[in-house]
């Protein structure tokens, strides 16, 4: 089961190596990101695999406003499950015992081009709690609208990357 699955791409004057010293700087996410306004690296080395990211997000009032979605500020910790410089990484969201969900974001790096990867399987503990209440015509209805959100967001971050990146080349 796939509940998300959004892959946005978009050209960049850069080579994979700047991009990926850039993308895999998740405390200066807040200068791209539409919600994650940077944080901290709390465990291991940070970028490389196992390390723990503890990110502070702000989501508006209109994001969905008909669903229970977190609002204002929050945090998250997400874990990095893949390192690859010049190439990918990626990190998956932890639920509130620590655990990794099936819910992972990925940078993808190819000459040229970077593209952003989201992909949740099973539903995380934040979804389920969203949806709980709701009756399938609702979750039709959020699911359908949170995937435009993501396509939006994502597509709007790798515009604001792109922007990063080529201000320093």
């Amino acid at each position: 089961m796939t509940l998300f699955e959004v892959r946005v791409s978009v050209p960049v004057a850069a080579s994979p190596a700047d991009v990926y010293a850039v993308v895999s700087d998740l405390p200066r996410s807040g200068e791209w990101s539409s919600e994650c306004r940077g944080g901290t690296w709390i465990h291991g080395t940070p970028a490389t695999v196992g390390a723990v990211f503890r990110g502070v997000n702000h989501r508006t009032a209109d994001v969905v406003e008909w669903a229970p979605v977190v609002r204002g500020e929050w945090t998250t910790e997400a874990e990095v499950v893949v390192a690859e410089p010049g190439r990918r990484f990626s990190w998956s969201m932890r639920n509130s015992k620590g655990h990794k969900q099936d819910s992972v974001w990925t940078y993808e790096i190819e000459p040229g081009v970077l593209t952003h990867h989201f992909r949740m399987g099973e539903p995380t503990e934040g979804i389920e709690g969203i949806t709980a209440d709701m009756d399938d015509a609702d979750r039709r209805r959020f699911f359908s609208e949170w995937g435009k959100k993501l396509e939006g967001d994502m597509a709007a971050t790798l515009d604001r990357v792109k922007a990063v990146i080529e201000e320093v080349n």
